[in-house]
């Protein structure tokens, strides 16, 4: 059964681990598309992996800010993945607070705890997964 909506399937790996992710169509990830496979270096800040993507992007009408563990983000300000799983020093509480509003593209689709094992400096690479 083929459905209308296309959804990329992305995986994100790392020296320690790696997770997938499912990101919904918007312009972001139709960028973020075009240009994978990629490899960044990451970097961390709190309980937050993100690094660049040599995309740019203008920020989405529904940017937010304050997402839930596990958002895949795009953070325009950076160029920038943010894959949030805890707090950052900016949250309030243990909310995830990014460093600014972010596009949201989708979800990880497992634990994104696993996360915690990425090392700022590590390598990364996001590849889309075939169906």
């Amino acid at each position: 059964m083929h459905t209308e909506q296309h959804q990329l399937r992305i995986r994100i790996s790392w020296p320690a681990g790696h997770l997938t992710a499912t990101i919904e169509e918007t312009p972001t990830a139709q960028a973020l598309e075009k240009a994978l496979p990629l490899t960044a270096t990451a970097q961390t800040w709190g309980e937050e992996v993100y690094f660049d993507t040599g995309v740019s992007v203008e920020r989405e009408a529904g940017a937010r800010q304050v997402v839930d563990p596990g958002t895949v983000a795009f953070w325009p300000d950076g160029d920038a993945l943010a894959l949030p799983f805890g707090p950052t020093p900016i949250s309030r509480g243990d909310e995830c607070r990014l460093a600014s509003p972010c596009n949201v593209l989708g979800r990880l689709d497992g634990d994104p705890n696993l996360l915690s094992t990425v090392r700022a400096g590590d390598p990364i690479r996001v590849e889309r997964v075939a169906d």
